[in-house]
């Protein structure tokens, strides 16, 4: 079976780079390890490691876990707030830039890299510029979806409906993935952080879907397609309580079936979360996904084992759900 991981992490160095040559905030800085911080403002924002700006190392070490062929889809992770934090020009010349480098990635590894594109959503207008760049020229499969605006937590901001209205035309996919921005400064200074990063993004990711749901999107838009990363955080374990306390939201359905109707990964370091996920979110709507470099494969494969998944249903976690779901080809050789 060829494997296709649907949360895997890498980035251009040229993008971080550049940032590092940039006088005020959001900037960047080398760590002289090959990795970055990235400043959102003093003192806030996120560090990466060297290994994640090789991809061909990376890609090395998917084909020495020993278990076949395995492609990726990339996602940007907390980085994808970065590109609205900027002036609506710089945002807009910044994220064509990140797009065009991951979309020649893609093209040097055919049907074994897959990239999703950088959108600026301070303004409405160059939101659907960018998305279409992306898309229609370049070849990407999705597009990331920040759980913020910079410091604003509406995703679900009215002026943004149109640009939901073109994701749905153009049916890809938004991964919606947890950022460094609205609950980072309420809860790093806890344990030296490991509030926020253990608890913190889930909790933000887990919000902005409720966002999606209780704005009425997903009731707007019934072909949207939302990827809510981390095993779909706190919302399956709490779905009950979101219809017994939902109701004020006023939708035509319980809030559970819009979530039901988002996709999730295999990302939670325990094989019971995993189990859940799938158990709610039914073998059609979960997907392998590793969070490499962040978490590594071979324990996600693991941990998967001891979810013991039937026969079944491995093929559609393991590759075909993300195929269909990203409109994607095996390649003819494989």
């Amino acid at each position: 079976m060829r494997i296709l991981d649907s949360h895997f992490h890498w980035r251009p160095r040229e993008v971080l780079e550049a940032l590092c040559d940039r006088k005020t905030y959001p900037k960047a800085e080398r760590d002289g390890k090959g990795g970055y911080h990235h400043w959102r403002r003093p003192g806030f924002g996120s560090q990466t490691w060297a290994e994640w700006y090789d991809l061909d190392a990376q890609m090395e070490h998917l084909d020495k876990l020993g278990v076949g062929t395995i492609d990726v889809i990339n996602s940007i992770g907390p980085f994808s707030i970065h590109f609205s934090e900027l002036p609506v020009d710089e945002g807009r010349e910044a994220a064509i830039e990140y797009n065009e480098l991951t979309a020649a990635a893609q093209q040097k590894y055919p049907g074994r890299y897959w990239a999703t594109a950088a959108v600026p959503l301070v303004d409405t207008a160059t939101a659907i510029e960018v998305l279409d760049h992306a898309i229609l020229k370049l070849g990407m499969v999705g597009a990331n979806l920040p759980g913020s605006v910079g410091d604003d937590p509406r995703i679900d901001a009215e002026r943004l409906e149109p640009f939901y209205a073109r994701v749905e035309e153009l049916s890809v996919p938004l991964l919606l993935h947890p950022t460094d921005a609205i609950f980072q400064e309420m809860l790093s200074d806890a344990y030296d952080g490991a509030l926020h990063l253990s608890l913190g993004r889930v909790v933000e990711v887990s919000v902005a879907a409720m966002r999606l749901i209780f704005s009425g999107i997903m009731e707007r838009h019934p072909n949207l397609k939302v990827v809510m990363s981390h095993t779909g955080g706190a919302l399956p374990y709490q779905a009950g309580r979101l219809d017994k306390n939902g109701k004020q939201a006023r939708l035509a359905e319980p809030p559970s079936v819009y979530l039901k109707r988002m996709y999730t990964d295999t990302v939670s370091p325990h094989s019971l979360g995993m189990k859940f996920a799938i158990d709610f979110f039914g073998d059609e709507h979960v997907m392998y996904g590793t969070d490499y470099p962040c978490w590594m494969p071979a324990e996600t494969l693991r941990l998967l084992d001891e979810v013991g998944i039937p026969k079944a249903s491995q093929e559609k976690i393991f590759s075909s759900n993300a195929r269909g779901l990203f409109n994607l080809r095996v390649p003819a050789h494989a």
